[in-house]
């Protein structure tokens, strides 16, 4: 707090690209995590937590204040007006000190807790385990063991305590390959399929032109026997077969082809880290144009070349894939192994392994090839001041690319585009610690488990909005992706979801969700109500023969038949014609009161079971504040009761209870006013 001189602002004008002439008045409130503009007028809040704030920059003087211009790392865009342009310079002097801290015990997960859920700080950080996680691809076996070398980081600090290596592998060979490789990145593996070919993983060996390690070619070839299946394995270089060349100047490289036996190399051609950084820039300009013709963006989205990134990353998973599916065996490297391999592993293990693509196998994977393996987050994410040129959009790419494999493929995974961008947004938010750190050893020493929140805690407790209704379980085959040009999309989800404003639009998963759960509503009250029309209908028959006595006719066979529709008719005009004082004729008198006599119900309990289940359900669409003044971000899923069928926010919609115009019985969510009046509790 000690760095807000101006902690308020007022008369500020909130300007999105997408509204631009018609802005927001309000205030501008600075606090020590969020920055939070209110508009009284529209009973509007708008909240940007600062760790999202990607760049501040102040433009020229206006006629009516000086400008803001925040970028976020979400691809929120807003510039604030403010009056005066003192107060302007000490909120962007402030912001400059804040978003980005200079040290990690700065970030926002060490102050964070929260204010309206039941999360206790230890819920996550024991969800998943690298060991367990290797177990069920049945490792340890006959031909992979666990390496103790490893126990207290001195093999490689950047790998997890616990790696496993082929059953041949010696301590010479582990140390020798570890001292061969880049920062000390020797092969390991990371996915045995069933078959036992495997996928493992390393950093560029330090070759330069000439030189060589036995120890490291012994190691892949421990590797390659692993696998019984075929006499050769590949290993797969993800760089630019030039970019790899160039590294040998440096006395790094790649393998040569003449030290190594029975080993098949091939180049995939990623482009490095600085050339995905540009890539992304370029993106969020081309969706920044104010009022772009069709040509116009398509040749920006072009020249940015960012679908064709995504596409060559998904080309070389496709490979590795399909190469393991075959019974090879692969190592990959790139670099350094932790940024383009990441991404390869991962996505190669999440079209073989039908268990990644559950909610909880995602999870599991990003723990174990970009947590475990020490893709360096705090780094590529810029959570804290360092060189700008070590952020770049690696963990944003294997998103996007598995947001294209649901493209093509939405029966096959459990968890739809909400997931992903959760885990996006907080992969930058610093909201968790989950992911601050570079490696494994980072997390350790900063005791990030006993200070901080795990995102994996929070997740668990809104399973229901990341769930895909169409996900078929059963669907459990090797996905088999067209990479064809037209098959790469842009996604809009993510990169253009704030075009209706600073409120984003509605992923279409949740528009789906909210529509199969108003269905399956409105099922299960048919149900009931089938069963109470069913009940009236017996009822009337009684009660028909019963007052009116039955009327007899005789069939076309000659046998007695009772048409009681005859009676009912019948009985029912001489009811009209009658005195009023009928003793049937009363105003109370109704079919549904018979009912009531027959079975000692209450009409009451009836149109209670009617009224209980809302037929109609408000749209989710220009919702964007909840009752309780609770703005709808990016973060909050909009929720229907589903008794009164109104939008409520996580926090107004706690409460579960089974409705008695639902024939199941089962508990669904009801906003507190609802619940309160179905437990007859008073407010």
């Amino acid at each position: 707090m000690e760095h807000i001189t101006t902690p308020k602002v007022e008369n500020v004008r909130m300007i999105d690209r997408y509204n631009s002439k018609n802005p927001s008045v309000g205030v501008l409130y600075l606090t020590a995590t969020h920055l939070i503009f209110v508009d009284p007028e529209a009973n509007k809040e708008t909240w940007i937590l600062l760790m999202h704030i990607g760049s501040v920059e102040k433009l020229p003087l206006s006629t009516t204040g000086s400008p803001l211009l925040i970028r976020c790392k979400t691809f929120l865009s807003v510039t604030f007006v403010i009056p005066k342009e003192r107060e302007c310079h000490d909120v962007y002097v402030t912001l400059l000190k804040l978003y980005q801290p200079v040290h990690i015990t700065n970030l926002y997960c060490f102050q964070y807790t929260p204010s309206n859920e039941d999360l206790p700080k230890k819920s996550g950080w024991d969800y998943f385990k690298l060991d367990t996680e290797f177990k069920r691809m049945r490792v340890p076996n006959d031909q992979w063991t666990l390496c103790t070398l490893n126990q207290k980081y001195e093999l490689c600090d950047t790998y997890p305590r616990l790696v496993y290596v082929p059953s041949d592998a010696t301590t010479a060979m582990l140390m020798g390959s570890s001292r061969f490789r880049s920062k000390g990145r020797l092969p390991a593996l990371t996915y045995l399929h069933s078959n036992k070919a495997s996928i493992s993983r390393c950093s560029q060996p330090l070759s330069g032109f000439s030189a060589r390690c036995l120890e490291d070619e012994q190691m892949l070839e421990a590797i390659r026997k692993t696998n019984p299946n075929v006499n050769f394995m590949y290993v797969v270089d993800t760089r630019p077969r030039i970019n790899a060349m160039a590294n040998r100047a440096a006395g790094k490289g790649y393998e040569n082809e003449a030290f190594y036996e029975n080993i098949k190399f091939q180049f995939l051609g990623i482009e490095n880290i600085h050339t995905m950084r540009t890539s992304l820039q370029k993106l969020v300009e081309t969706c920044e144009q104010k009022s772009p013709t069709m040509n116009a963006f398509l040749s920006s989205l072009e020249s940015s070349g960012w679908l064709k990134h995504i596409r060559s990353i998904l080309d070389t998973s496709c490979f590795i894939a399909n190469a393991v599916d075959k019974g090879i065996s692969v190592v990959v490297h790139c670099s350094d192994g932790w940024d383009r391999t990441a991404q390869v592993c991962s996505l190669s293990a999440l079209m073989l392994d039908p268990y990644y693509r559950t909610i909880k196998g995602f999870q599991a994977l990003i723990e174990k090839d970009w947590l475990a393996f020490g893709h360096k987050f705090s780094d590529r994410c810029g959570h804290i001041q360092t060189d700008p040129k070590e952020v770049s959009p690696i963990f944003t790419q294997l998103l996007d690319c598995t947001w294209q494999l649901m493209q093509q493929r939405h029966d096959a995974f459990e968890f739809n585009e909400r997931f992903l961008l959760i885990l996006h947004d907080h992969v930058q938010s610093c909201q968790f610690g989950t992911f601050i750190g570079n490696c494994e050893k980072d997390r350790i020493d900063l005791r990030l488990a006993e200070k901080t929140f795990s995102l994996w805690g929070f997740m668990s407790n809104h399973l229901n909005e990341y769930i895909n209704p169409l996900y078929r379980p059963e669907m459990d085959e090797i996905l088999k992706i067209n990479l064809a040009p037209q098959n790469i999309k842009f996604w809009r989800g993510m990169y253009s979801r704030f075009e209706s404003g600073v409120h984003p639009r509605e992923p279409l998963g949740d528009l789906l969700l909210a529509s199969k759960d108003h269905c399956s509503s409105l099922e299960d009250h048919v149900q009931h109500l089938t069963k109470r029309i069913s009940s009236f209908k017996n009822l009337l028959s009684k009660q028909a023969r019963k007052l009116q006595g039955t009327t007899r006719f005789l069939d076309n066979k000659g046998i007695e038949v009772n048409d009681n529709r005859y009676n009912y008719d019948k009985k029912l005009s001489e009811l009209c014609a009658s005195d009023d004082d009928h003793p049937l004729k009363g105003n109370d008198f109704s079919f549904s009161n018979l009912s009531v006599s027959e079975y000692n119900n209450d009409v009451a309990e009836v149109n209670s079971e009617i009224s209980s289940v809302a037929a109609d359900w408000k749209p989710l669409r220009n919702v964007t504040t909840c009752v309780c003044s609770t703005p709808f971000d990016q973060f909050s899923k909009k929720n229907h009761c589903w008794k009164c069928g109104d939008i409520f926010c996580n926090r107004c919609i706690d409460k579960t209870i089974a409705l008695t115009g639902h024939n199941s019985g089962n508990p669904v969510p009801v906003c507190r006013t609802c619940f309160r009046l179905l437990q007859q509790i008073s407010p």
